[in-house]
């Protein structure tokens, strides 16, 4: 999505000029309100959490960041429940929120070991990717696949299924060789295809609801150069390209722009050329400026999509060459909140093309484009890529704007095409919307019951979600 400090200013000067033809600024001013936010503490004086967009808050009775194993395993015991383990909070579903135990693995961060013949790190599950990165480095490794981010701790990628993008490559979740999971009871037990093999694939990606992942073994590679290029074209041209597209490159995504008929395609291959790292993130200015001509032009869809369509139209390709983990992952300052589900990867464009045509129609407030990646399948039993080819397609909604009212709109689409929901992201599917999408479903829950059979680590979200929903 990366576009170039002068299209930026560019987008910025049209949108500012544009102001003689927009009669609604004050509405814009209206609804660009910092949403109101909840009482830093409740009458008990427990104080507030939130997650990272602000939909998601609670007051926890007990904060705890055990810095030990063997303390985690006493604590599990004995806390307040529901006890909910959180990592940066970036998921926008309510994972998290619980009156009972907030438990921060803050302190069991770093590497632990690492085998150079095998290329496998094992890693404490409270550290955060973005550490992981040069740590990992130090010893000549990188992971195989990261996400758009790299705020996120290790255990809550791995638990929602988070994921980056490549037709070859699994979800973070899919390079995991074996973990270390803390139960209910204060049982440490050891988890891989060899050892508590049931566990290990119902609980690989368990969204906190099996118990506490503290530790991870990671299959990595070392150290890859790419090259990263980053281009406009007409989205028909890209949707049209895309199957070839997700093969030829090693990685490759794009982000397909509202109210503009384009989108920027980002692949990314391996190469030896010399380095030529990127500059400063640009991202966010261009985000910005899409969202004052959406301020602006947003009652002349006509005019808006031509002035966009004129000032990002031919630009020219960025490219950078770097490490594969410093180019990866980008900064994503301006929050938002977010849909995303997993389709197979032959629906996936159509389903792109009506939801488009939704937004396109009826939901004029949207700027943020939307997100189009490949990932290999795997067979974590609650894994939305178990046992298939897929194709995610994320939409975004900026944080002061009405995301509930364009996610019910499009989220029909998306489940008719079969998709299955990011774990971490918003929808409104339950236990029975759920049960049917994945083939393990029933043994899944069978592992759950007899891991928490009193449900200690269940808050209302999760109880929605593998009980009664």
């Amino acid at each position: 999505m990366t576009l170039s400090r002068r299209a930026a200013l560019a987008l910025g000067a049209a949108a500012t000029g544009a102001a003689v033809v927009g009669g609604a600024l004050g509405r814009r001013w209206w609804l660009d309100r910092e949403p109101p936010s909840p009482p830093v503490s409740d009458a008990a004086g427990h104080l507030l959490w939130r997650n990272w967009s602000g939909i998601a808050s609670c007051y926890p009775a007990m904060r705890a960041a055990p810095e030990s194993e063997a303390a985690l395993a006493e604590l599990l015991r004995s806390a307040p429940a529901p006890i909910r383990p959180v990592g940066a909070g970036h998921s926008f579903t309510a994972l998290v929120p619980t009156a009972g135990t907030l438990l921060s693995l803050d302190g069991l961060r770093g590497v632990v070991a690492t085998d150079p013949a095998t290329q496998q790190a094992t890693v404490w599950a409270g550290t955060r990717l973005g550490d992981l990165g040069p740590a990992l480095v130090a010893v000549g490794q990188e992971m195989l696949s990261l996400p758009d981010i790299n705020k996120q701790s290790l255990g809550g990628a791995i638990g929602t299924g988070t994921h980056g993008t490549g037709a070859g490559y699994q979800a973070i979740h899919g390079n995991v060789m074996a973990f270390r999971l803390a139960t209910a009871r204060g049982d440490i037990l050891e988890c891989s295809p060899e050892r508590n093999p049931e566990v290990f694939a119902a609980a690989r990606v368990g969204a906190g609801a099996f118990g506490v992942i503290t530790q991870v073994t990671l299959q990595n590679r070392p150290l890859t150069r790419v090259h990263k290029r980053v281009y406009v074209e007409p989205l028909e041209q890209v949707a049209a390209e895309w199957p070839v597209l997700s093969t030829v490159h090693d990685k490759v995504e794009f982000f397909a722009f509202p109210f503009s008929g384009l989108a920027a395609v980002i692949a990314t291959d391996r190469t030896d050329a010399p380095l030529k790292p990127r500059g400063p993130d640009q991202d966010t200015d261009t985000l910005l400026s899409l969202m004052r001509l959406r301020d602006l032009l947003g009652p002349l869809p006509g005019l808006r999509r031509r002035v966009t369509h004129a000032l990002m139209s031919g630009l020219p390709a960025e490219e950078s060459v770097d490490d594969s983990w410093k180019l990866l992952s980008n900064e994503r300052p301006v929050r938002f909140n977010e849909m995303e589900f997993h389709l197979p990867r032959e629906a996936q464009m159509a389903a792109l093309r009506e939801v488009m045509q939704v937004i396109e129609r009826g939901h004029s407030d949207v700027f943020f484009p939307l997100e189009v990646r490949s990932i290999a399948p795997d067979d974590a039993w609650l894994s939305p890529f178990y046992g298939r080819e897929s194709g995610s397609l994320a939409i975004h909604a900026y944080y002061k704007d009405d995301y509930r009212s364009l996610f019910a709109a499009v989220e029909p689409i998306l489940r008719r095409h079969g998709g299955r929901p990011h774990w971490g992201k918003l929808h409104s599917l339950r236990a029975r919307d759920l049960a049917p999408l994945y083939p393990r479903w029933k043994d899944a829950m069978d592992v759950r019951r007899t891991l928490d059979p009193e449900g200690r680590f269940l808050n209302e979200h999760l109880h929605g979600l593998f009980v009664d929903g």
